[in-house]
């Protein structure tokens, strides 16, 4: 007697297009491209997730240390004066500070300088 497999081949057939929904032509609508598709873009988002934490690390790296030479400090020696200081906050809230908050953020700038070997 043979196996029709019918449940279980539709189950992921429907299970690959639900995941193609929105994609354009065959993409969401044939089952091989749509795989083809489905499977591309999960190795896609995969990536980019990891992408995205180093993206936003330069940019906040990139705005402090813009806002930090507007005091005359250079972004390494910053980092160096609040991590002698004992200042433990990250790059995102510092970013945030400058953009903000800028009389906060001269006041971290002055903590860090006054630190500084």
């Amino acid at each position: 007697m043979r196996v029709k497999r019918g449940f279980k081949a539709r189950k992921r057939r429907k299970k690959v297009l639900k995941l193609a929904r929105g994609f354009r032509g065959g993409r969401s609508k044939l089952f091989r491209t749509a795989a083809d598709s489905v499977d591309k873009a999960l190795m896609y988002a995969y990536r980019d997730r990891k992408a995205r934490k180093r993206d936003f690390r330069r940019l906040w790296i990139t705005r402090i240390n813009a806002a930090a030479r507007n005091h005359d400090i250079s972004y390494s020696k910053l980092m160096h004066g609040l991590k002698t200081a004992g200042v433990e906050l990250d790059r995102k809230v510092l970013a945030e500070l400058a953009i903000a908050d800028p009389a906060a953020f001269s006041k971290v700038v002055d903590m860090a300088a006054r630190n500084i070997a």
